[in-house]
């Protein structure tokens, strides 16, 4: 009997070694399985993102065309003109173009091409000019149409509190005013 017991102890023994080989080839085997599937993850992430930058540069085009016929064409500016008819068509113009390059430097940051101070530079630079500040307030009604919460909103009360520091500033050096947000 005592014969029949180490047997049967000794197949016992071989069999959980084979259970947990083949436990630990499964669970290297779902690991790398699971690794697999991170990366396929991660490229269509990457992908998308890279779809996403393809269509956000699409539309800046598109954009600057539209405007560039704007201003070539005062018939076609009309289509878009909701500023105050009282100024005339040549600033209303000027508007157009003003916030041309306030969308593309818009777009650019969005993209990641500059970053938040570069930004803040920019604008600082760009209110200096009497007509830009101009096109900021007569376009003030177009602003508040926007969702609060959207980046483009974000952005506008930025340029607001930028305008006021600059407005309140007690120095010559505008590129020193205010302080950059934090991105």
């Amino acid at each position: 009997m005592a014969t029949r017991k180490n047997a049967t102890g000794r197949f016992g023994s071989a069999a959980a070694g084979l259970l947990f080989a083949t436990a630990g080839l499964t669970l290297a085997a779902r690991q790398r399985w699971l690794e697999k599937v991170r990366l396929q993850e991660r490229q269509l992430e990457l992908e998308e993102l890279a779809i996403r930058r393809q269509s956000l540069a699409h539309q800046q085009r598109m954009h600057w065309e539209l405007l560039t016929r704007a201003i070539d064409d005062p018939s076609l500016a009309e289509v878009i003109d909701t500023y105050d008819k009282n100024i005339p068509a040549a600033r209303r113009r000027q508007f157009f173009y003003a916030n041309a390059w306030y969308a593309n430097l818009y777009h650019i940051h969005r993209a990641g091409l500059i970053d938040g101070d570069e930004l803040y530079g920019h604008l600082r630079e760009f209110f200096q000019n009497p007509i830009f500040r101009e096109y900021w307030e007569a376009s003030r009604h177009m602003r508040a149409a926007l969702n609060d919460t959207s980046a483009e909103a974000r952005m506008g009360r930025m340029v607001d509190s930028l305008v006021r520091d600059l407005d309140e500033a007690d120095t010559d050096e505008w590129w020193v005013v205010g302080t950059p947000p934090a991105d």
